[in-house]
C-alpha cells in the first residue's frame, strides 16, 4: 500500500513499521502451527501490549494510548497480513469488549478492570449473541433481576470470541420489558459463582480463536457493574457495533491484500505452458480486478474514518463499508485460491486459510442482509 496519503503522518507510518516488524517476528513464523493447534500463547497479549497494539485508542488514565482511527486501521491491517483472522479476533477482542466500559462504566469500575486489559494482563470479551437469536438483539432472553445491591443473572450467550479465557465480559442482559427498551449492559467477571463456559472448537475457520458458549446460573453481579443507566443498553450496543464494523472492515481489506500479495508472488514464480503464470492475460486480469477492489474499498474506509474522526456518524455508510470489505475479501480469497490451483486447496497458504474465514466476517458484527436493511432505512429508502 502506498504511503502517499493525506490521512497518514510520519508518526502513523512509524507505527506501521513497528507493527509490521512485530507481526513478522512474533506471529507469522508460528501462525500456521497455532491455527492447527486451535490456540495461541496467552503471552502474546503482553507482547502486543508492549508495542502499543492493545492499549491503542484508549484513555491514558487507564493505561491506554490515545490515537485516531487511522492508527486503528493500521493495526487491523498489519495484523491481517499474517493471514489468520482467528488470531486477530481473539487478540483484539478487547476492541469490542472494553469500549462500553470506557464510555459508560463508573470510575471505580474503570480503574479496576481497564488497566490490566490494556497492559495485556487480562482479556476482555463482549457477550451479546444468544443461542436462540443472532442479529435480533432486541429478542435477547438473558435476564438480570435486581436484588438489593446485586443483579441475579440467568441465561446463556454463544459464539463469544475470547469466551473461554476472558477475565472480563461485557454482557447484554434484559432488565426490563421486551424489546430494545429493556436491555442493559453488565460487566461480569470470570470467577463469578454460577458462571460457566464450554468451548466451540469445530469451526469452518478462525481455528485458533477462542470461541465459547457462556452459561449464567443465578450469578450475583454487583450493581456497580452496570454500565450507564438501566434499560439504556441498546443504544450502547448499537454505538459499539459501529466501531466494530470499522475495525472488521479494515481487517477484511487487509486479508484481501494478503491474498493479493501472496498470489502475485506465486504467479511470478509458477511456470505454465512455457512462461510464468503472471504472463497469461487471464491471470493478470484477475490480479488487476483484485487490486481494483482492494483500493476502492480502502478509499471508502479511509473516507469514513476521516468523517468519524471529525464528529460524523455515517451509520449507513459504515454498514455498506462492512459489506463492501467482506465482498472484497471474498472475491480476492476465491481468485487467489483459484490461481494457486492445487496448492491453494492444501492447508498452508494464507489464501486458503482466509478463504475459510470469509463467512464468519460476512456474518459477524452484522450479517450482510442486516447491514443492507439497516443502511437502506438510514438512507430513507
Amino acid at each position: 500500500m502506498t504511503t502517499s496519503s493525506p490521512f497518514y503522518t510520519a508518526e502513523h507510518e512509524a507505527f506501521r513499521d513497528s507493527v509490521r516488524a512485530f507481526v513478522r517476528k512474533e506471529i507469522e513464523p508460528f501462525v500456521t502451527e497455532w491455527d492447527e493447534a486451535g490456540t495461541f500463547p496467552r503471552e502474546l497479549y503482553k507482547k502486543a501490549a508492549d508495542i502499543g497494539l492493545i492499549p491503542l485508542g484508549y484513555p491514558e488514565e487507564y493505561g491506554g494510548i490515545e490515537a485516531d482511527l487511522f492508527y486503528m486501521i493500521i493495526a487491523a491491517q498489519e495484523l491481517a497480513m499474517a493471514g489468520c483472522g482467528g488470531l486477530s479476533a481473539s487478540l483484539m477482542s478487547h476492541g469490542i469488549g472494553s469500549p462500553p466500559i470506557v464510555k459508560y462504566g463508573s470510575e471505580e469500575l474503570k480503574q479496576r478492570v481497564l488497566p490490566p486489559i490494556y497492559a495485556g494482563e487480562a482479556i476482555s470479551a463482549l457477550a451479546i449473541t444468544e443461542p436462540g437469536g443472532g442479529s435480533d438483539v432486541a429478542a435477547l432472553k438473558t435476564t438480570a433481576k435486581r436484588d438489593g445491591d446485586h443483579y441475579i443473572v440467568n441465561g446463556s450467550k454463544t459464539f463469544i470470541t475470547s469466551g473461554m479465557r476472558a477475565d472480563t465480559y461485557t454482557v447484554a442482559v434484559r432488565t426490563g420489558d421486551a424489546g430494545h427498551k429493556g436491555i442493559s449492559l453488565l460487566v461480569i467477571e470470570r470467577d463469578t459463582p454460577g458462571f460457566t463456559r464450554t468451548p466451540l472448537d469445530r469451526k469452518m475457520g478462525w481455528w485458533c480463536s477462542d470461541t465459547a458458549t457462556l452459561y449464567f446460573d443465578d450469578c450475583r453481579v454487583p450493581a456497580g457493574n452496570l454500565l450507564g443507566e438501566e434499560n439504556q443498553g441498546s443504544k450502547m450496543i448499537m454505538n459499539n457495533f459501529n466501531f466494530e464494523r470499522i475495525f472488521m472492515a479494515a481487517g477484511c481489506i487487509g486479508f484481501a491484500r494478503a491474498c493479493y500479495e501472496e498470489v502475485v508472488d506465486y504467479a511470478r514464480q509458477r511456470q505454465t505452458f512455457g512462461k510464468s503464470l503472471i504472463e497469461h492475460q487471464v491471470v493478470r486480469h484477475k490480479l488487476a480486478d483484485m487490486y481494483m477492489k482492494i483500493e476502492a474499498s480502502q478509499a471508502y474506509l479511509e473516507k469514513l474514518a476521516w468523517r468519524i474522526d471529525h464528529g460524523d456518524n455515517p451509520v449507513a455508510d459504515v454498514c455498506l463499508l462492512k459489506n463492501q470489505s467482506t465482498l472484497t475479501m471474498e472475491y480476492c480469497a476465491r481468485e487467489a485460491v483459484q490461481t494457486l490451483g492445487g496448492a491453494g486447496f492444501l492447508r498452508g497458504p494464507k489464501s486458503e486459510r482466509i478463504y475459510r474465514e470469509v463467512r464468519v466476517n460476512a456474518i459477524g458484527g452484522g450479517a450482510e442482509e442486516i447491514m443492507r436493511d439497516l443502511a437502506s432505512r438510514q438512507l430513507g429508502l
